[in-house]
């Protein structure tokens, strides 16, 4: 039988550091995943996790939904994809149009990245702008263009390989309107504005109150594009987004994750009059489209059909109400632990979320770089802890959950909680 040490064995002399993502990889070596439903999942060894990763948080509807699991399959009976147009993405695409409200025209892509990317282009197409300003901490996607300031408190792109003239063109500021202002009054050549609609890392710190109406406010007042990435928010924090839930409409939405029924696939959307520079039959300057965008996988047939049927599950606000509470509980039950056990940390997160903070019982005031500067011996003995009690996060020290997490796997998976923090605080990990 193949285990998760032999597997990884392999991995690492046929795929460069054995892994397809940075964050899969783990010393002694990653777990190897070969079925999931719900909340949960198992390993190649047979071990059962409580899952509260979910795909990168694309699967809000719980691991393998009944009802995605069902429209793909039945795709899949007449095609998975053949690069032509099809109906299946026009239904998709109206879903989005009726539940979003920057969504008057839409445009499919691959991933997440794939979103940021192509929003940005636009965004710079109709600005005639090149430069962006983005907020510290911020994330969005892995592309050159909007990698710096992605590390909280580093004004550069955490990697090798970005060129010093695409670094140049983002600019990085806290999220401060005041210092916002500044920096797009001292700089004409910004013509775009990013931001995560939850504040940096799906929420772990949040927007100061007031921000994003305010950003709205300012970017209307200098003219400037204001893009929300929505790919962790849309369809998780309402049915419509965050943008939907707080009533601040922006100019551009970029998704992913929960738009496609946790499916590889992202999209954007927008005000018709920017979106429509993505339109080959409206020539802008002899270029026909304006903006070029391509893409072999956009929309392919068994991702829209998947994402329909997950869009009449979203639609109603039922699913995010009970994921909603099931975090709620989650970080009620993990505040508990911290009590009990003496120690000043906290678990805090908006919607279906739960971030921990280890430096007090409050996060107000802090900046990025102190909320997600965790030191790495905590960061490693609780997700090595977890893992190894059947728990799993999705990053560092944040997780999300789904509709069908239950009060009984919250319970269990506190007290796991609980008796991995002992672990740490007997081994001088944490001094409580």
């Amino acid at each position: 039988m193949a285990t998760n040490a032999s597997l990884s064995d392999l991995a690492r002399r046929i795929m460069s550091g054995g892994v397809s993502h940075e964050l899969r990889y783990r010393v002694p070596h990653p777990i190897y995943i070969e079925r999931a439903t719900g909340a949960e999942k198992w390993d190649v060894e047979g071990k059962r996790y409580i899952d509260f990763k979910l795909g990168a948080a694309s699967q809000l509807l719980g691991n393998s939904c009944p009802e995605v699991m069902e429209a793909v399959a039945q795709q899949l009976t007449k095609t998975p994809y053949t690069g032509d147009c099809h109906p299946l993405e026009i239904e998709w695409a109206d879903w989005i149009h009726r539940l979003v409200p920057s969504a008057e025209m839409v445009r499919f892509t691959c991933s997440g990245t794939e979103s940021t990317m192509l929003a940005l282009r636009v965004a710079r197409a109709y600005s005639r702008k090149d430069k962006v300003l983005r907020i510290d901490g911020h994330f969005h996607g892995w592309h050159d263009m909007l990698l710096k300031g992605s590390k909280p408190g580093v004004n550069s792109p955490p990697s090798l390989g970005v060129p010093q003239a695409v670094t140049d063109l983002t600019i990085v500021t806290p999220p401060s309107l005041d210092t916002i202002r500044a920096q797009l009054e001292a700089d004409p050549e910004i013509g775009s504005i990013f931001v995560e609609a939850s504040g940096a890392n799906y929420g772990s710190v949040p927007l100061p109150d007031g921000f994003l109406p305010g950003i709205r406010a300012l970017a209307d007042e200098v003219e400037k594009v204001l893009i929300f990435d929505e790919v962790i928010t849309g369809f998780r924090w309402s049915p419509g987004g965050r943008q939907a839930r707080d009533g601040v409409v922006p100019d551009l939405t970029t998704m992913a994750k929960v738009v496609t029924g946790g499916l590889p696939g992202g999209a954007i959307a927008g005000r018709a009059h920017i979106m429509a520079l993505l339109d080959p039959a409206r020539p802008v300057d002899g270029f026909t489209p304006a903006v070029s965008h391509k893409g072999t996988f956009n929309a392919a047939p068994i991702v829209a059909e998947g994402a329909i049927a997950a869009m009449k599950l979203l639609a109603s606000g039922e699913v995010q109400a009970k994921a909603d509470a099931m975090a709620t509980s989650l970080r009620n039950g993990i505040n508990a632990a911290f009590k009990r056990r003496g120690m000043a940390a906290l678990a805090y997160g908006d919607s279906s979320t739960c971030h921990l903070y280890f430096g007090g019982t409050s996060i107000e005031g802090l900046s990025a770089a102190q909320i997600r500067t965790v030191p790495p011996a905590l960061v490693q003995g609780l997700r090595d802890g977890l893992l190894d009690r059947g728990v799993d996060l999705m990053s560092f020290t944040s997780c999300v959950t789904s509709n069908t997490h239950t009060p009984d796997l919250i319970d269990e998976a506190v007290d796991i909680f609980d008796s991995v923090l002992g672990d740490l605080i007997d081994t001088g990990v944490i001094i409580a």
